[in-house]
């Protein structure tokens, strides 16, 4: 069933009636005080009245609005926030299904979400979104999709389940909860006038939909002129005050991110805190969050505090997350404020600085209460062929995993992708690695990682080296969760170990697995794309401890390192990755050798 809300149109006359005393309201809070992030102010004693979902009166005496059938909720002195808005994010990196997804942040005050279905897309293609989209429109919250812009990410350095077309942009912008275009990854594509990336821009902004940004490129001169020129309206790649400035000053929304693995907010807010830009155009999300950050501290509710914490006045960080965010997909008159006519989506918190969640109520119906939902999150029915995505076309063996050295050589001189802790960027390191038996063989903190090809059973695996995780003994950890394609990252010490791995995520549809020792020490399954869980986010966090317990065991030292090992086949941000088609230079955009030259 869909979570319908009826349009402010259609309800205006009921809430006409309902604002002049003329009807009696369906719910009332007073006896609090209203966060205005339209005016930037707090009035104490303002109270709101609610009807078909909408607020229908906001100001300081509701009395006229009550009748016997009226539910009354006292505030006793609370705040009253617009629900939090989370302006650009990925279901699939929590490793749940929209369902689930949203069952684990309501209780946190996410009552709306922009979400770009990119991973699944690569999986699944179209239909894959479609589905995604589908389950988003069943919630009890505000679920808007972002059409997925690049499947592959970059062509012609890897190769993906299914590629996205112009054609696919255009049909799914008709769909009802498609809000715009997902980030347009493909950078180089749109400066250089790529015909396809330009017409799926087109396709959107014909629609009067927005288009997304992300632009992972530290140059900003020409290049990014042109990016923007492109369309795009918005970019949380920022990492730096410059970035974050040089966006807003181009009339794009800077969107500043604080996920599981990013920490771009702090260093990014200065430019409102310190050089007194204005705050109107800037935007705060997640981008990425695994479960066990929503289950255990929060989701746009952890950004909010954070933004503070970094300096941030309270109201401007509430309307970054708030009425900015809806301004910018122009929803301004459907959410993001307590105002009338826009959706009732309010939140209750003692402080508005610790930002407790306490009572949560979207669409005037209460979803969540001190940390518990209280509402049905609807799941769909999940065609089998989801359920069935990892296609290896044969069971591996260790010698999938062997990388033979030149002949007759003692030693060799490898490429190797350098994990940089709590960033998405690698580094593109060298390593002279000894050769037995003629093979290349990591050493210390230089370890083998692999690709294997997982969807269309082409029986392909890519080799490599990484280092940066601090692995010992005999160890490998697969994951079909390997951002952008997402075929199969294998990391490992040891080649059996790799080749177990590899065979046990084929096995169990997808997902993660960690071996040690010959034995399976942890695994999260995934058995929706390969990306997903419909499990409760409780029930998958709990596995994914035991998965980061496990990489801990194996000596891992990482942060996040389960983030990290996902980003490894990433093409479009630098600097070294890994594809099904082989290593790939991100500065150069072009695929290179594992073996240096000067041999």
């Amino acid at each position: 069933m869909e979570h319908h809300i009826k349009s402010w149109a259609e309800v205006a006359p009921r809430l006409v009636a309902v604002a002049a005393g003329r009807a009696h309201a369906d719910l009332v809070i007073r006896g609090g005080k209203l966060v205005n992030v339209q005016s930037r102010e707090i009035l104490d004693g303002w109270q709101v009245a609610v009807a078909d979902g909408r607020f229908a009166y906001v100001g300081p005496d509701t009395s006229h609005c009550i009748g016997p059938d009226t539910q009354v909720i006292e505030a006793e002195g609370r705040y009253l926030i617009p629900g939090l808005c989370d302006g650009h994010m990925h279901i699939e990196s929590g490793m749940l299904t929209p369902a689930e997804f949203a069952a684990a942040v309501i209780p946190h005050g996410t009552t709306t979400m922009f979400t770009d279905p990119h991973e699944i897309a690569n999986v699944l293609g179209l239909r894959g979104v479609r589905m995604m989209h589908d389950e988003a429109l069943m919630q009890p919250v505000n679920i808007y999709t972002q059409m997925p812009s690049c499947a592959p990410s970059a062509p012609g350095l890897e190769t993906t389940g299914f590629k996205i077309s112009a054609d696919d942009v255009a049909e799914a912008m008709s769909w009802p909860g498609i809000i715009g275009l997902g980030e347009m990854m493909n950078f180089p594509g749109v400066i250089n006038g790529d015909p396809q990336m330009l017409a799926e821009m087109a396709a959107t902004m014909n629609a009067g939909k927005t288009v997304g940004g992300h632009y992972a490129s530290p140059d900003k001169g020409n290049a990014f002129a042109a990016y923007v020129a492109g369309g795009a309206a918005d970019d949380h790649e920022g990492t730096a005050e410059a970035d974050a400035i040089a966006r807003v000053r181009l009339g794009m929304k800077s969107m500043m991110r604080l996920g599981s693995a990013w920490y771009d907010v702090e260093s990014q807010i200065t430019a409102i805190t310190e050089k007194g830009l204005d705050p109107r155009n800037f935007i705060l999300c997640t981008d990425d969050c695994h479960s066990g950050t929503l289950v255990n501290d929060g989701h746009m509710n952890r950004v909010v505090r954070h933004a503070i914490d970094c300096g941030c006045d309270p109201l401007i960080a509430l309307q970054m997350a708030t009425i900015n965010t809806a301004t910018h997909f122009g929803l301004e008159r459907e959410l993001g404020s307590i105002a009338p006519g826009r959706r009732a989506d309010v939140i209750l918190t003692s402080d508005l600085k610790t930002l407790p969640i306490e009572h949560v109520i979207a669409r005037g119906q209460t979803v969540a209460m001190e940390g518990k939902i209280t509402v049905d999150c609807p799941h769909y029915d999940w065609p089998a062929d989801a359920r069935q995505t990892v296609n290896m076309g044969k069971a591996l063996g260790d010698a999938d995993f062997a990388i033979s050295a030149p002949e007759g050589a003692n030693s060799v001189k490898v490429k190797v992708i350098g994990v940089v802790e709590n960033q998405a960027p690698t580094e593109a390191l060298t390593a002279e690695l000894p050769v037995v038996d003629g093979l290349v063989e990591g050493e210390g903190d230089t370890y083998q990682i692999a690709l294997v090809e997982r969807h269309q059973g082409t029986g392909k695996v890519v080799n490599g080296f990484v280092s940066g995780f601090g692995y010992t003994g005999k160890m490998a950890m697969a994951s079909t969760v390997a951002h952008d394609s997402h075929h199969m990252i294998v990391v490992g010490t040891d080649r059996e170990n790799m080749a177990a791995a590899a065979n046990r995520l084929g096995e169990v549809g997808g997902g993660v697995t960690v071996w040690k020792d010959g034995k399976e020490i942890a695994l999260v399954e995934l058995p929706i794309a390969g990306l997903m869980s419909d499990s409760p986010a409780a029930v998958v966090a709990a596995k994914a401890d035991e998965m980061v317990a496990a990489m801990q065991d194996c000596g891992c030292t990482l942060n996040n390192a389960y983030m990290q090992h996902s980003l490894l086949a990433l093409v479009v941000i630098p600097s070294l990755r890994i594809s099904d088609l082989g290593l790939v230079d991100v500065e150069k955009f072009e695929l290179t050798e594992l073996f240096e030259d000067d041999l």
